[in-house]
């Protein structure tokens, strides 16, 4: 048996990108850990907390770690660190990264999944994801090193399809079909689609963002409505690059 741990910016995070991944992998026998580095904006937020162990445990992931920082937001402003806690774009790449290693390491995990270089749509705490990420697997050794992306072209696909179902989309598109990877990065696509209605039910877990007014709040409102049999053929593949490193480097 193998244990994968998934590392990931923020609770929702983990169903959208890698929902599938995780509960093929559990599916199999593996065991799942999830970490995340940051629970809310205040730093950890309980309803975030409960919404995450729920869609945790819809996709047979055995584990959940709240790597202890507070979220960055994303717009141009960056607020002071609420009382106690640390934003994680904020944190030293070194400490965050020594954390994670602790819990491979505990784990004896085999897997760690982490971001690409752009943190997917270029969050600053996805970024940080990545650069943790990266650094946890040259100090961890011995841990291959998978990182979450979407191809360019579903990109594209997808915003199609946003369009023309006159979804609310709060995003600069041409960004965003600059984000993520080319195709030929990837190393990795994952067939999910048997997992579908499980990455459906642990976005719908994530209830408070659901019903939010955050930027994907509209899209996920969305996709946690689409028949299952829908969804399924929209989100059947997960993508990943293989960035193990090739010597560690203490």
């Amino acid at each position: 048996m193998t244990t994968i741990v998934a590392f990931h910016a923020h609770p929702d995070d983990e169903a959208l990108l890698t929902g599938g991944t995780l509960a093929r992998a559990a599916a199999d026998g593996h065991r799942v850990v999830l970490v995340v580095a940051t629970i809310g904006m205040r730093g950890e937020d309980p309803a975030r907390l409960s919404e995450l162990e729920a869609s945790a445990k819809v996709l047979g992931v055995e584990r959940v770690v709240h790597l202890g920082y507070a979220g960055s937001g994303h717009g141009p402003i960056l607020h002071p660190d609420p009382p106690g806690w640390v934003r994680f774009v904020r944190a030293s790449t070194e400490d965050a990264a020594a954390r994670l290693v602790a819990i491979l390491r505990e784990e004896k995990a085999s897997v760690l999944l982490s971001y690409d270089r752009n943190g997917g749509y270029g969050h600053p705490d996805h970024v940080k994801v990545h650069e943790v990420g990266r650094r946890a697997a040259e100090l961890a050794v011995n841990v291959r090193l998978l990182e979450a992306t979407i191809p360019r072209d579903a990109v594209a696909r997808l915003v199609r399809l946003v369009r023309l179902a006159r979804i609310p989309f709060r995003y600069d598109v041409d960004a965003l079909l600059r984000a993520y990877s080319a195709r030929s990065e990837i190393t990795h696509t994952f067939a999910v689609r048997r997992f579908a209605r499980q990455k459906q039910a642990a976005i719908a877990a994530h209830s408070s963002q659901v019903r939010g007014n955050g930027r994907l709040a509209p899209l996920m409102r969305v996709l946690t409505r689409l028949p299952a049999p829908l969804f399924g053929l929209v989100f059947n593949r997960e993508w990943y690059i293989d960035a193990t490193p090739s010597r560690p480097r203490p």
